[in-house]
């Protein structure tokens, strides 16, 4: 009980900071009209780039993408916990969803997550513990970005006790909870539709206990869904039925949305076409509170970045406040850390950060006797933009710059593969143990680190593990201190993606705010509604 305690009250100040700190632009104010009404088809667009692609399917165990695809997720399985906020996105907390509630030991080591009763899968199959810990045994050995990184023991790390499921790990894991959000393991898919329909037609028509069903699933393209009439909350989801629409950027989603052809487009990051939208009455302009920097990942496994010289030649060279203020309109808050302010364990000031100054990039440049630099990002607006301007900042440090930018799964191929030098991505997450959060970007174990240092993988364990808040914020902020000591990765800014919605539709997330789980927010899409 004392752990919970002392959760909440870091939660709580972490409430004044959001509420503080919301980011650029307005919220709509359109989640409060009500009350909800029941009914209507709803389309949101999805970025093809990101959100809107699911190559591999939907099924929580073998969908490659699920970080990006939290949305789909979400409607089909709900999922064990969800965050909850204020309309403002104040007093964000972890509640319980489909589990209904959790005990975490006083050690950290063991945690036992009991379900609500009565809950079925919308096949009418029994949503109980061992359907729970079926799905954790299968997920834990994902190849998924999504896949949780437990600690378990070796023998029973996974158990049932009644209907609770019990976890059992070698060492302190008390961000458990946190992360299980953007993991594949708070998606719990029907066992019996998966040995009935077999992992092929599961992964397309997949079976959760989520508010809607799979009506019809093109990959990375279309995904209807209708509501699961079987669903846990009585009275709803709202929608008749919920289609997520592949789209190829903001401003084909923008165009669609104002012709009517879709409802919702959520994570626009084209500055100006957010500042259009604010100002048309027609639609609802929702920005999030910013959770996940930008930071540009050195590769240190490998020459240019093994280098100490070379990565400091990169922090002198990079202008942020040029970034921020010239291209975005200082919408999005300076980063030197994993989080932003909306984030769990926030600081805005790293001590000894190293700042622009031309000239030191030059000499370090000379010293080396010339620099250049290969840089990658995912395609979408905000990246590009500022690889743009990095490429003309660095080049004026005397640094040869090669740019390019791919497509997500590409981006993972190259990743996987280490074939690369310096990457622009997002680092953050709602609590820096999850998801892409720091150990994703800086621990050695870590596929998509360039990082691997045994010492910063000591002090994240020590961060993910310690059941004290305060204690978890001060090992962070030494972990933070660390990364920027050793010159491992520049931070850019705190990004924040912005949900469109047309008047008359509401629902949390989409426009209210929540922070940001990852990138894009987790909508809870069993409480949208449309006015009729």
């Amino acid at each position: 009980m004392r752990t919970r305690i002392q959760q909440l009250l870091a939660l709580a100040a972490v409430a004044l900071v959001v509420a503080a700190c919301g980011g650029g632009g307005q919220s709509g104010g359109n989640g409060a009209a009500g009350p909800p009404q029941r009914g209507g088809s709803l389309t949101v667009l999805e970025a093809g780039g990101y959100a809107g692609a699911w190559p591999s399917g939907l099924d929580p165990a073998t969908n490659t993408t699920g970080g990006a695809n939290l949305s789909q997720m979400n409607a089909i399985f709900g999922g064990l916990f969800r965050l909850d906020a204020d309309e403002n996105g104040g007093n964000a907390r972890v509640v319980p969803d489909l589990a209904a509630g959790y005990d975490l030991s006083p050690d950290g080591k063991t945690v036992k997550i009991t379900l609500r009763d009565g809950v079925k899968f919308s096949d009418g199959t029994a949503f109980d513990a061992a359907a729970v810990a079926f799905n954790f045994t299968r997920d834990v050995s994902s190849t998924c970005t999504c896949a949780p990184r437990w600690p378990l023991v070796e023998q029973g790390g996974i158990s049932t006790e009644g209907n609770a499921v019990v976890l059992k790990f070698s060492r302190p894991f008390a961000a458990v909870i946190n992360s299980m959000l953007v993991s594949n393991v708070n998606w719990i898919a029907s066992p019996a539709a998966l040995q009935k329909l077999g992992p092929d037609q599961f992964k397309i028509t997949p079976v959760g206990a989520g508010p809607f069903k799979v009506e019809g699933d093109q990959l990375s393209s279309q995904l209807s869904l209708v509501r699961n009439e079987s669903y846990y909350k009585q009275g709803q989801p709202y929608l008749d039925k919920l289609t997520f629409k592949t789209i190829g950027g903001d401003q084909p989603a923008y165009q669609a949305l104002q012709a009517g052809q879709a409802q919702a487009y959520e994570g626009m990051v084209t500055t100006p076409l957010i500042e259009q939208a604010q100002s048309d009455k027609r639609l609802t302009v929702t920005v999030q509170p910013p959770t996940s920097p930008y930071v540009v990942q050195l590769n240190t496994k490998t020459a240019p970045f093994d280098n100490e010289k070379a990565r400091e030649a990169i922090y002198y060279a990079t202008n942020v406040d040029a970034i921020r203020k010239g291209l975005f309109k200082d919408w999005y808050p300076a980063a030197q850390t994993f989080t932003g302010p909306g984030g769990l364990f926030y600081h805005e000031i790293v001590p000894g950060y190293r700042t622009y100054d031309l000239a030191k990039a030059k000499a370090l440049v000379a010293e080396l006797g010339g620099l250049t630099v290969d840089l990658g990002t995912l395609r979408n607006y905000v990246a590009e933009q500022a690889n743009t301007a990095l490429q003309s900042q660095w080049e004026a440090a005397g640094i040869k710059v090669v740019m390019h930018s791919d497509e997500l799964n590409a981006l993972i191929g190259d990743f996987n593969s280490n074939r690369w030098q310096a990457m622009l991505q997002t680092a953050g997450s709602w609590d820096p143990a999850a998801g892409v959060g720091v150990s994703f970007r800086f621990s050695a174990t870590s596929p998509f680190s360039g990082v691997a240092d045994p010492k910063l993988d000591d002090l994240l364990n020590q961060a993910a593990a310690d059941v004290d808040p305060a204690g978890r914020d001060a090992l962070y902020t030494q972990a933070g201190k660390y990364v920027s000591d050793n010159a491992y990765a520049p931070y850019i800014l705190a990004f924040a993606p912005t949900n469109l919605s047309v008047r008359g539709v509401h629902g949390p997330g989409l426009t209210t705010k929540i922070p940001p789980l990852l990138v894009n927010t987790g909508v809870q899409w069993d409480g949208v509604w449309m006015a009729k």
